[in-house]
């Protein structure tokens, strides 16, 4: 192009009103604007769907007369966190709760004690002495809770077809659990009210909260030094989650097991063996801090929740010992 020629085109957009140096100012005002939307999109995102629900006096909204109370209780904690406040834990990278940390760690906790109580439902409580029939709807629903919390619609490290979301298994074991609570109280299902089945439905509870005290007494032994720590929170309210859903499923089976209760004196053992679980669960540290346990600055969360985890589990031991008796 002519020198003459590029000065006659400068002059046309001068006289435009519209200079070149406003292109380039338009162009990073733009970039700064999207930028900007995208952290208020997610950081507002992240504060309306964050929640992290401990209410311990959370109950059932109706319970079917000859239902069973623990049952009621798994499956309204399904509804509550997979329909009532979103799962988030299988969120993708555009939605807000992909960045969250603290809420699917809990939520996955939760099912994860819920999938342990429909597995004693299926071996030990929902069928009869002797028998090696299973109930149906317990079988499906305790397999359908063990599917990963993380998994979308899509999953392409296995597919690149769509396939069956967290969201979606959750809610159809949730499905399974109402129909067999519905047999239960019109008769056509089994709920084995003895001590013995009760006994080791306990046993392995107290077997997986033992386990679960061995994950954080691990990670207290390899961290911990000034309360920095990354992975802490994640332990924390996978424990946290864990312990409110045992909490609940207990205070709700002592009344399923009443008769039990009364006969083998259980009350006093059972109440302490709930306000421990209870007093872990409701541990609300603004920040996860994992210091060392002696240390004079910083406390150590972890260690904290531990204690309460082992408190409950020698105080279901002890339940154990009283209904052996």
């Amino acid at each position: 192009m002519e020198e003459a020629d590029f000065d006659k085109d400068t002059d046309k957009k001068l006289d435009k009103g519209i200079p070149l140096g406003r292109y380039k100012r338009l162009g990073v005002i733009g970039l700064c604007t999207s930028f900007a939307f995208v952290i208020l999109y997610y950081v507002l995102g992240m504060i309306i769907v964050h929640k992290v629900d401990d209410d311990p006096d959370f109950k059932p909204s109706s319970i079917k007369v000859g239902g069973s109370h623990a049952v009621s209780m798994a499956i309204a904690l399904i509804d509550r966190e997979v329909n009532s406040n979103s799962w988030v834990a299988n969120d993708p990278f555009f939605m807000p709760g992909y960045v969250l940390d603290n809420m699917p760690n809990y939520q996955q906790g939760i099912i994860y004690a819920v999938s342990r109580f429909a597995l004693e439902m299926t071996d030990q409580i929902g069928r009869s002495r002797g028998s090696s029939e299973v109930d149906k709807d317990l079988d499906k629903a305790s397999g359908l809770l063990k599917y990963p919390g993380t998994t979308w619609i899509f999953d392409f490290s296995t597919s690149i077809v769509p396939t069956a979301s967290s969201e979606s298994q959750y809610r159809a074991a949730q499905r399974s659990l109402f129909s067999y609570n519905q047999r239960l109280a019109n008769g056509d299902a089994k709920f084995e009210r003895r001590a013995d089945n009760l006994q080791g439905t306990l046993l392995r509870f107290t077997a997986d909260l033992g386990s679960n005290s061995a994950v954080i007494d691990d990670h207290l032994a390899k961290a911990g030094q000034w309360g920095i720590d990354t992975k802490a929170d994640d332990i924390f309210y996978s424990a946290k989650g864990r312990l409110y859903a045992y909490y609940l499923i207990l205070r709700d089976l002592g009344k399923d097991f009443e008769s039990v209760n009364k006969t083998k004196e259980l009350s006093p053992s059972w109440l302490l063996m709930l306000a421990s679980l209870k007093q872990a669960a409701s541990m609300d540290p603004l920040v996860v801090v994992n210091g060392k346990p002696d240390g004079f600055i910083g406390p150590s969360h972890l260690a904290a929740l531990g204690f309460y985890l082992l408190r409950a589990r020698t105080q279901l031991r002890e339940i154990i010992n009283i209904l052996q008796k």
